[in-house]
């Protein structure tokens, strides 16, 4: 059985991500989207506990897709769950620098796991956990960005009116 892990933050999970999940799934017998515990980055919007319960709804109707979390290293996580590969992606160049040194620490570490990255589709690629926020922060447009889930969750977060999905918030008149 071939297992693939897709390890992140997923604060939030966007369509960017899940994207390249749908497309990982695939290529898998199992795929572990895995919610990184100890997170270098700063506070997290949404608890470990949220992150995971958003994203078995989301990915629910996929039946060889585990939702998990870790804490330490990918690469240790990765061998104790059988795992014969790590999945990433990448947005953008920018991303590639970061992620080959990534991948050659990994090697480094567990010669037996491979690194597998997929290139996001380009309607995804200006797409960011980070970019999400800010635009809900200010009760915008989250169509296209996120599951209607996530964008719901996120309203929540800021203290907005429930999302009705579609354009909404701040968005020019001519969108509405």
């Amino acid at each position: 059985m071939r297992i693939g892990i897709y390890p992140g933050s997923f604060d939030p999970i966007t369509n960017g991500h899940l994207d390249l999940i749908e497309r990982s799934a695939v290529l898998f017998d199992t795929l572990i989207v895995a919610v990184a515990r100890n997170s270098q980055k700063i506070k997290p919007l949404f608890s470990v506990d949220e992150r995971v319960e958003i994203l078995e709804k989301v990915l629910g109707k996929y039946p060889n897709i585990i939702v998990d979390t870790f804490d330490g290293l990918t690469v240790n996580y990765a061998l104790k769950q059988g795992a014969h590969a790590i999945v990433r992606g990448l947005r953008a160049i920018t991303d590639f620098e970061s992620e080959f040194v990534f991948a050659l620490t990994n090697k480094k570490l567990a010669p037996q796991l491979e690194t597998v990255y997929l290139m996001t589709r380009a309607e995804y690629s200006f797409i960011s956990s980070t970019t999400v926020k800010e635009v809900a922060s200010y009760d915008g447009c989250l169509r296209a960005m996120v599951p209607d889930l996530v964008a719901e969750k996120l309203k929540q977060k800021y203290g907005y009116a429930k999302y009705q999905g579609g354009i909404e918030g701040g968005a020019p008149e001519y969108l509405k």
